[in-house]
């Protein structure tokens, strides 16, 4: 039987899932080869726990499928996606805390979201300017 991991990673309002398997290297998020996906400053984003990594990833095929949010939002959710997979194919800590020490929302989301907006205002926290003069 095949080693198959299954992960998942959120930011904002855009939710990543992908798969790691045995293959030949390939990364893909929506089925588009990481070496195409644009905008660049997205690409580089993604590529980060792969170089990381190192060649471990050089005998595995990474699929994400990425909805929802802005093109950075999803960048970030495909990012988690690839680090948190790799961490528990290898299940190893060295490679776990290596990540963490690089930038710990790749493998811990950010709970932070956008606050509702109220009434008597612009947004959120804006309100009306009164004057009594």
């Amino acid at each position: 039987m095949k080693k198959v991991v299954h992960t998942s990673g959120k930011r904002k309002t855009a939710i990543a899932r992908g798969t790691v398997k045995e293959g030949k290297g390939r990364v893909r998020i929506n089925k588009c080869p990481v070496e195409l996906y644009d905008p660049e400053i997205a690409r580089l984003k993604i590529a980060e726990p792969l170089t990381l990594a190192g060649d471990i990833t050089n005998d595995l095929d990474i699929d994400v499928k990425v909805i929802g949010g802005g093109v950075m939002g999803q960048a970030e959710a495909a990012r988690m996606v690839i680090a948190k997979g790799l961490v528990q194919w290898t299940s190893d800590m060295d490679l776990k805390e290596k990540f963490v020490q690089y930038d710990r929302t790749m493998l811990v989301g950010d709970p932070r979201r956008s606050e509702p907006k109220k009434y008597g205002g612009r947004g959120a926290r804006a309100r009306k300017q009164k004057s009594y003069r």
